[in-house]
C-alpha cells in the first residue's frame, strides 16, 4: 500500500563513479539523478547535510507516488471508455451468465456520469459499459495527460524536478476529474476509488513488484549503499553544487549495475566515427595511397 503523497565528452574517471558537476553553478544543492536499474525515473534536490534515512524515505515516496499515478491514468482511460467497475462477482461473466445468475450491478445504477452515457461494452468484461459523454471523457482524458506531464521521464532531460507536492498535485488533478464526471462517487470496489483512498490491493500484480515498501528501500551511489543513520556527505563529499547519478532497489535484490564509461549514444558516435574511417581507409588504398585521408568527428 502507497502512503498519501501530501546526468559532451566526459571525463571517464568521474563518468564511471556517476559524478556530473552541474551547470546551474546558482544552485547550492546536491541534485540526485534517479534511476532505477538503468532507466532514468527523476531528479530530487537535497543537501550534504541531509540524513540518508530522510533521502531514502522522500524518493521512495515519489517513486511510488509516480506509480500510482501511472496506475490510475491507466484505469481512468478505462473509466472514460467503459465506465464504472463491475462487482466482484460479474467481472469476467458473459451476458448470459449474468441474466442467468440473475445479478445486478446495483452501485452502476447510483454512480452514473454527469450528463448522461452511452453503452460501449468493455470486452475485457470488468466494467459496465456505461461510456461518459464525449465532453465528460475529455475532463477526464486532459487531466490524465496533465498527471503523465507532471510525474514523466522525460522531465530529467529539461531538468525539472519532481517532488512529493508534484506528485500529490497530479492525483489531486486525476481525482477532480473524476469527481466532476462522477458527482456521485465511484463504487466502492472500483479500483480508482481504492487508489485514491489507498486501499488498492495490488497483490499477485506486475504492479506490485514495482512498489518499494520504506523499509525496504535501497540507494546506491558508484556501486556502493548509501547506509542509513548517516549524512549524505560522508558518501559523495562536501561539495553542495554536484549532480549525482543514484540508483533506488528493493532490499534483497542485490547491488544495481553501475554506470557505464561511456553512453550509450557516445557508443554509436564511436562506432559510427570507426566505419567511416575503416571506409576512408579503402578509398585511400583505392586510390593507390596517393591521398592519405583526413578524419572528421562525427557531428
Amino acid at each position: 500500500m502507497v502512503a498519501r503523497v501530501t546526468l559532451v565528452t566526459c571525463v571517464p574517471d568521474l563518468w564511471e563513479i556517476g559524478l556530473v558537476f552541474s551547470s546551474h553553478q546558482l544552485r547550492n544543492m546536491v541534485r540526485l539523478h534517479v534511476k532505477k536499474a538503468t532507466e532514468s525515473q527523476f531528479l530530487y534536490d537535497t543537501s550534504v547535510e541531509a540524513k540518508v534515512d530522510n533521502i531514502i524515505q522522500d524518493i521512495t515516496i515519489i517513486h511510488n507516488g509516480r506509480l500510482k499515478v501511472s496506475r490510475l491514468c491507466y484505469d481512468l482511460e478505462d473509466l472514460a471508455n467503459h465506465g464504472t467497475m463491475l462487482p466482484p462477482n460479474m467481472i469476467g461473466l458473459a451476458d448470459e451468465q449474468i441474466e442467468e445468475l440473475r445479478l445486478k450491478d446495483e452501485w452502476g445504477e447510483k454512480c452514473l456520469p454527469s450528463g448522461g452515457w452511452t453503452y460501449n461494452k468493455d470486452v475485457i468484461g470488468r466494467r459496465n459499459g456505461r461510456q461518459p459523454t464525449e465532453a465528460m471523457q475529455n475532463v477526464i482524458k486532459k487531466a490524465i495527460e496533465n498527471a503523465r506531464t507532471m510525474i514523466s521521464k522525460k522531465l530529467v532531460n529539461e531538468d525539472k524536478l519532481v517532488t512529493q507536492k508534484v506528485v500529490q498535485d497530479a492525483l489531486d488533478i486525476l481525482r477532480g476529474s473524476v469527481m466532476i464526471v462522477y458527482p456521485m462517487g465511484l463504487p466502492p470496489h472500483d479500483v480508482i476509488r481504492l487508489e485514491f483512498e489507498n486501499n488498492e490491493d495490488l497483490s499477485g500484480t506486475h504492479a506490485s513488484l514495482e512498489v518499494i515498501e520504506l523499509e525496504m528501500a535501497q540507494l546506491w551511489f558508484s556501486g556502493k549503499e548509501l547506509l542509513r543513520g548517516n549524512q549524505l556527505k560522508r558518501f559523495v563529499g562536501n561539495n553542495e553544487k554536484t549532480k549525482l547519478i543514484v540508483k533506488l532497489s528493493k532490499r534483497g535484490s542485490g547491488a544495481p549495475s553501475r554506470e557505464p564509461v561511456i553512453s550509450d549514444e557516445e557508443r554509436k558516435q564511436l562506432m559510427l566515427l570507426a566505419h567511416r574511417r575503416q571506409e576512408q581507409m579503402k578509398e585511400y588504398k583505392k586510390d593507390g595511397g596517393q591521398q592519405f585521408p583526413t578524419y572528421s568527428t562525427v557531428t
